[in-house]
């Protein structure tokens, strides 16, 4: 297969491969994977970022999982530079994003060698930023250009960027009956009357992010336990699981309104304790994890005796 076959049938299956990755979110999906397309095709405008995505939405949603797998589907592992807003409060913080001198090159140079002059730029939680780190936004989504404080320009164009708000959150976490489409509308005018007109006009997509349900918690819950073995497998720990274990992780883990975070760490934590508790008491990490008598926790027993059980 010719390699323009393989890149168009690529870019053809991308929307399901991300929904498959992203629970809950299908509409906010679409909408990415479409100027994604775009912009890997080359369609889009020359002398800007590939594409530029505000992403709104509650915490744990799914809005920086989306950008990474996005940029190791497309562009590799390793490839996401994210930095958190909440550090860049205030102006003297500049500095340390844009560097001084060459021997400080500031965070984002420091993201755009380690990728190789390649790769995903996030903004993370854009409402906690100085304005003036605003205003580096617009230099960066208007021209594909930044100016280093060492004098470094770097050139953005083969880049997507991603800002991200919670924005809207408590709208929409309020909005639990409405359609998508009248809450996405009412939170991109919240969006709207918060970040300035200049943002919005260099965006080349505002995309809403809806509160998860209790089915998409469940099916996250599955999908994390299953990523958790598969890591684990990876440092020599064969182990199965059965249908009740998913149960606790969702009893331990479920927030209506912290979304799939708890979850997640929910799911570490219960994991790695039956292994530790196995591993200490002389077993080598191969068995099926159950839920422990006490309905609490899960347990690792050797295959014979989980079977026994």
């Amino acid at each position: 297969m010719a390699a323009d076959d393989i890149l168009r049938e690529k870019l053809r299956t991308l929307p399901a491969r991300l929904q498959q990755a992203i629970v809950g979110q299908n509409e906010a999906v679409a909408l990415v994977a479409e100027r994604l397309q775009h912009g890997e095709l080359g369609l889009t405008k020359r002398g800007r970022p590939r594409a530029s995505f505000l992403l709104l939405g509650p915490t744990g949603v799914g809005k920086t999982e989306l950008s990474l797998q996005f940029t190791e589907d497309l562009i590799g592992a390793g490839k996401l530079v994210r930095l958190d807003m909440s550090e860049y409060q205030t102006q003297d913080r500049l500095a340390l994003l844009l560097g001084t001198s060459g021997d400080d090159p500031g965070r984002i140079a420091e993201g755009y060698d380690a990728c190789s002059g390649v790769g995903t730029l996030l903004f993370d939680e854009i409402e906690k930023a100085h304005p003036r780190v605003l205003n580096i936004m617009l230099q960066l989504l208007d021209a594909a250009r930044l100016t280093t404080g060492s004098n470094r320009v770097l050139d953005f164009s083969s880049w997507y960027c991603v800002l991200t708000s919670n924005t809207g959150a408590q709208r929409i976490m309020a909005m639990r009956k409405s359609k998508y489409e009248t809450m996405e509308r009412l939170v991109r005018q919240d969006a709207q009357r918060e970040l300035s007109p200049e943002l919005f006009a260099r965006i080349t997509a505002t995309v809403v992010f809806n509160k998860l349900s209790y089915e998409a918690q469940c099916r996250i819950a599955e999908a994390m336990l299953a990523r958790e073995l598969h890591e684990q497998s990876a440092r020599g720990y064969a182990m199965t699981t059965d249908a009740n274990a998913v149960e606790v992780v969702i009893q331990h883990g479920y927030d209506d309104r912290l979304g799939a975070r708890p979850m997640r760490d929910a799911t570490e934590r219960l994991v790695r304790n039956a292994l530790a508790e196995n591993l200490l008491n002389g077993g080598r990490g191969v068995g099926r994890l159950q839920v422990h008598p006490a309905g609490t926790k899960l347990e690792l027993l050797p295959a014979a005796t989980a079977a026994a059980a």
